[in-house]
């Protein structure tokens, strides 16, 4: 053998040691697929694999004691090959994977900032009802506080028994259990008090008022038999039976003594049947009548002989008149009842409303009837209707943590919200106890008890509701959507009515039609079923005077009937 042979030879066995040893080298360096955070590392790595296969072909060449440099060239270019094929493998996927993981980053950002608007706007509201809430809550322990010091140590008794006038009364005999002669719990029974004597500088005043008791009775019968109404639960099952339709009866206890007038300005035909009434109740009746200071005036301009009706001199004595009154007579229409409810911010004696107004669903007594109607009532018993109020409070942003000063008021049909002489619909948010109900867009909203039903609210598209239904309606008026339709909510729900801060103008509310007040950004307005309904007197009962006054006041379903004389089957 040659020594070109032989150097052949040893060349070809050194290269195939040192790439034998390169890729064992490789293997346990690189034994899988690159991990996508390792990519520095990667780089790294060609590096120190690049370092190592230098250093073994320089000892190699050492060991040999000399080289070809061919050889040396041959194996740099291949180390480089390999090493920039490593960094492309390094590079690419690395490139592609941060553009992903940069979309992937900024998309949960804009998850995130979503989730912590709605969890600030969730926090946020809570907060805005806690804050509505606690300012109620304060206003009326003001109101009560402000209530009580106000009255002088000579009327302190009188205040004490406003919350037990017409409430629930549990007699000796009743704290067993139901009295069994009528099927009424004692918890059923209800009862007005009656109030020790107040004294007048004149003494016209009567000494007591008239006690009387309300009870159930069964369709509209004066007998004052009941079956009572009871929920059963026997053997899993829920049922309610021997329902009957629960008509109130108002039964004297004692004979009432002083009647109240309340009568239409403006009008001689209420005038002369007003003083024709008056001397009728004092002649043979010996009743002591009450007036309103303009109709005082009139009656004894027109006649000294009417020296005996009495009459108040300030709203202090308005106050109290519950407590010397028995009964209020009303003449004219409903806008007259209305007057005689709203001077009443308590308790309301029963009403006996004559129609002498242009339409009337509250007057079913005819007014050339009266001597049998009055003889009727004052006798007992008869059929009353219940008719409940809203208890309204204005609440303004400007007050802060300030209370308002502003009293409650009641209306007996219904409070109106709308935008006024703006040109801008009005925009309100409306709350139901803690729930958010709707935003109101359009001309306003209605808040309407049952008895209001047949009023605004009918002319805004809401349904009649029988007065003596517990709810309270909720009727937008022009709403700008056609999906907007009225709502019957149940009575024992507060209603809150909110002008924003974004709305474009202001809102006006009046209470009854009249009493109109601001509603600015920020301000609100809570409504809530008083606790001091109207009870009225009834021809006949509750469903029997409510279906007569839709039909002739408002000739309900009035058509003429179907020709008998046309195709039959």
């Amino acid at each position: 053998m040659s020594l070109d042979e032989l150097a052949d030879k040893e060349q070809s066995s050194s290269e195939e040691i040192q790439v034998a040893q390169s890729d064992s080298k490789f293997r346990s360096l690189n034994p899988g697929p690159i991990p996508i955070p390792a990519a520095p590392s990667i780089r790294s790595l060609v590096d120190s694999v690049s370092d190592e296969r230098v250093d073994v072909m320089a000892s190699h060449q050492s060991e040999n004691g000399s080289g070809s440099i061919s050889t040396a060239s041959s194996t740099v270019s291949s180390l480089e090959s390999e090493k920039a094929a490593y960094e492309y493998l390094a590079q690419t996927p690395i490139k592609s994977t941060d553009a992903h993981l940069v979309e992937f980053s900024e998309a949960m950002r804009t998850v995130a900032k979503a989730l912590r608007r709605v969890a600030e706007g969730k926090a946020a509201a809570q907060a805005e009802a806690a804050e509505w809430k606690r300012k109620y809550e304060l206003e009326m322990a003001h109101k009560q506080q402000s209530k009580i010091k106000g009255c002088g140590s000579c009327v302190s008794n009188d205040l004490d028994k406003l919350a037990s006038q017409l409430t629930l009364e549990t007699s000796a005999s009743d704290q067993l259990g139901c009295c069994g002669k009528h099927g009424i719990c004692s918890h059923e029974v209800l009862q007005d008090v009656v109030p020790g004597p107040i004294p007048r500088p004149n003494h016209k005043m009567v000494g007591r008022k008239a006690s009387f008791k309300l009870s159930w009775g069964c369709n509209g019968d004066k007998n004052g038999q009941h079956k009572h109404d009871f929920v059963s639960f026997e053997k899993g099952d829920i049922t309610t039976a021997e329902r009957s339709n629960k008509q109130i009866l108002l039964k004297w206890e004692s004979p009432p003594q002083t009647v109240l007038f309340i009568t239409k300005p403006n009008s001689n035909n209420v005038h002369v049947l007003c003083a024709e009434m008056v001397r009728w109740l004092k002649e043979h009746k010996n009743i002591n009548v009450f007036v309103e200071p303009r109709v005082s005036k009139e009656l004894l301009t027109e006649d000294s002989s009417y020296n005996f009706i009495q009459t108040w001199d300030n709203d202090e004595e308005i106050k109290l008149l519950h407590t010397k009154v028995d009964l209020i007579v009303t003449l004219g229409g409903d806008g007259t009842v209305l007057w005689a409810a709203s001077l009443f911010k308590g308790p309301v004696p029963p009403v006996v409303a004559f129609s002498l107004g242009s339409l009337g669903f509250m007057t079913p007594f005819p007014s050339e009837q009266y001597r049998e109607c009055l003889d009727n009532v004052l006798n007992g018993p008869f059929s009353i209707t219940l008719r409940n109020r809203l208890q309204c409070h204005v609440i303004r942003d400007a007050a802060k943590d300030e209370l308002v000063t502003e009293d409650p008021i009641l209306v007996l049909n219904e409070v109106t919200i709308d935008r006024g002489i703006s040109s801008y619909l009005t925009y309100l948010e409306c709350y139901c106890d803690s729930s958010f109900v709707t935003c109101v867009q359009g001309d306003g909203l209605i808040i309407s008890t049952t008895s209001g039903s047949t009023a605004y609210s009918l002319a805004a598209g809401g349904s009649m509701v029988h007065p003596q239904v517990p709810g309270i309606l909720f009727t937008p008026i022009c709403p700008h959507s056609l999906s907007f339709r009225p709502l019957i909510l149940p009575e024992y729900v507060t209603l809150r009515v909110q002008v924003p801060y974004n709305s474009r103008g202001h809102a006006w509310a009046s209470f009854d039609g009249k009493d109109r007040r601001q509603l600015s950004p920020g301000d609100a307005l809570i409504c809530s079923i008083s606790p001091w309904p109207v009870p009225t007197a009834c021809v006949m009962d509750s469903t029997t005077d409510f279906l007569r006054s839709i039909q002739e006041g408002l000739h309900w379903n009035l058509r003429k009937s179907q020709s008998f004389d046309g195709p039959r089957d």
